[in-house]
């Protein structure tokens, strides 16, 4: 059956295609980041780019105008908010340019989308100082071109299909225009991940899965050689990648981005009057942060140490080697709740997920059917949950498979669970140390009653909002972010310095991010991180550790 063609986006419908964009580019991460050789080799092009979309989809789910236009504006405001990285910030004036070429229109056209391709385009050339041929720059401009070329009389599918086909082409060319691709080997990390994304529009489009994505490349062993040498020998061959975010009244854009130049290189200065992204590669940070702050008023500040970028590279191409080389020796199968949560799973390489967790345990029938499902003689199911360990271990009765059974109790611990295993090592070696990594792991669970009850000590009505820490219910607070806040308090000293705050299917991404703020500010030893779980039932899980 033939599907009818595409004559416009509405916004709802633009939402839905750039969060399938990002499902597609997350699900990549691992592609784009292998092949990050410029400007710099850091590998972190592709996980910069989700980070910068993720703030834009965020954006855009705080619009409330359902027009296309607003749509785009918001979302154009997240991305140069939150946009990440060198790659970040292009990709920021991409989705700038194409909110331009709608202006506030209701529905996204063909004749829109190839304006906002063309103006996308202009503002990543200018927004870079020294644009160089062979990166995102080509891609961006190639696919506007041939999407301004097949407007006539087009429908939005043919352009998008048009669109993904040119960045693909690109891409590939990509080592031929810039020969530090060419002799490492790889193409373009922000082309691909620019491909990545029009693809990922296009699969959703199409109502193809979202599930399998590309295998990672690997940079040629001579040039990789050749860079770890580098840094081996040279004190500060890249120096620091400093961003800025700030903002004022009256900012001229032009004026900080000449001073910014005298600092560094890879500078890149973008925006407006009043908010400006300020991107450079400098020996001295300090220096551009004095800038930032005579200019205007810091709102963001981030400083990486590029040449220990630069070495992680390294090592994680030597690591993708050794796995390759290395058939994994245990699969994993683990039951999660949550979209987002499953996401973080995939991510680590997990096997297999069930959908399940508190109050919809997966039957043990279900466990079976995914055990048997994966390629290794040898599995490890990781519960995530206490209720479904003995399901888990009735399983074992069920299979063929050597079926080993990790005792994780919530889903933080499952995975660092996940993050414990070593390529390679004997499977009983493996869950062992999956075993072991649960109980480094503390989980703080932000839900609410179903009944009125009283449980040591701890009184609680119909609809309170509790807090649960490893399973033991410790207090009730007016709101969810409160009992996050108590619950962090009353842990024990350690040597924790990690809370991820996973935030569920009801919680907002701002309420998240200021409880974030909240715990940063009372808590300074502890290092905050903030990810969509979408987990029912639990407005926060929080992992400490």
């Amino acid at each position: 059956m033939t599907r009818p063609a595409i004559a416009s986006f509405s916004g709802a419908e633009l939402r839905e295609v750039f969060a399938a964009a990002t499902v597609w580019l997350e699900r990549n991460i691992p592609q784009v980041n292998a092949v990050n050789v410029f400007p710099v080799p850091d590998g972190d092009t592709g996980t910069n780019m989700y980070l910068t979309m993720r703030s834009t989809m965020e954006e855009a789910e705080r619009c409330a105008d359902p027009a296309a236009g607003a749509v785009l504006a918001a979302m154009s405001h997240g991305a140069l908010m939150g946009a990440r990285g060198n790659s970040g910030v292009i990709l920021s004036q991409i989705i700038g340019g194409l909110a331009r070429g709608v202006d506030g229109a209701t529905d996204v056209t063909p004749r829109s989308l190839a304006a906002g391709l063309e103006l996308a385009s202009a503002a990543a050339y200018k927004a870079v100082t020294k644009p160089a041929e062979g990166t995102i720059l080509t891609v961006i401009r190639e696919v506007s071109e041939a999407v301004a070329a097949a407007n006539d009389n087009s429908d939005l599918d043919s352009l998008l299909e048009t669109a993904v086909k040119t960045a693909k082409a690109s891409v590939e060319r990509t080592p031929s225009l810039l020969p530090v691709l060419r002799e490492a080997g790889v193409v373009d990390a922000g082309g691909l991940g620019l491909s990545v994304l029009l693809e990922g529009v296009l699969r959703h489009v199409r109502g193809q899965s979202l599930e399998s994505a590309a295998v990672a490349e690997t940079v040629e062993e001579d040039w990789l050689a050749a860079t770890g040498a580098r840094h081996q020998t040279e004190g500060s061959l890249y120096g620091y990648c400093t961003e800025l975010l700030i903002g004022g009244s009256g900012l001229d854009v032009e004026s900080i981005r000449g001073r910014m130049m005298g600092l560094g290189d890879s500078v890149i200065v973008v925006g407006d009057g009043q908010l400006i992204r300020i991107h450079v590669h400098t020996d001295d940070p300090g220096a551009a942060l004095s800038l930032g702050t005579s200019a205007a008023e810091l709102v963001q500040v981030k400083v990486d140490n590029i040449r220990k970028q630069a070495e992680r590279f390294v090592e994680m191409h030597e690591e993708m080697r050794v796995e390759a080389a290395e058939p994994p020796v245990v699969s994993t199968v683990a039951v999660v709740a949550g979209e987002g949560m499953e996401r973080v799973f995939q991510s680590l390489g997990c096997t297999r997920t069930i959908s399940g967790g508190p109050t919809m345990n997966p039957s043990t029938r279900e466990i079976v059917e995914a055990v048997d499902a994966c390629p290794t003689d040898d599995v490890v199911v990781v519960p995530n949950d206490k209720n479904i360990i003995l399901a888990a271990r009735q399983a074992r009765k069920l299979t063929e498979k050597h079926l080993h059974v990790i005792g994780s109790r919530s889903m933080p611990q499952g995975i660092a669970a996940l993050l414990a295993i070593s390529p390679g090592e004997d499977a009983a070696l493996v869950a062992e140390a999956m075993e072991n990594a649960c109980g480094a792991v503390r989980t703080i669970e932000i839900t609410r009653a179903v009944r009125r009850s009283s449980i040591g000590g701890v009184r609680v009505n119909e609809g309170d909002v509790i807090a649960i820490v490893d399973d033991e219910l410790k207090l009730v607070a007016p709101s969810p972010e409160q009992a996050v806040v108590r619950a962090l308090g009353g842990l024990p000293k350690s040597d924790a310095s990690l809370a991820t705050l996973y935030y569920g299917a009801e919680t907002t991404a701002a309420a998240a991010e200021e409880l974030a703020r909240n715990i940063r500010e009372r808590f300074s030893s502890y290092e905050v991180e903030v990810v969509f779980g979408g987990q029912p039932h639990y407005d926060y899980i929080v992992s400490v550790e």
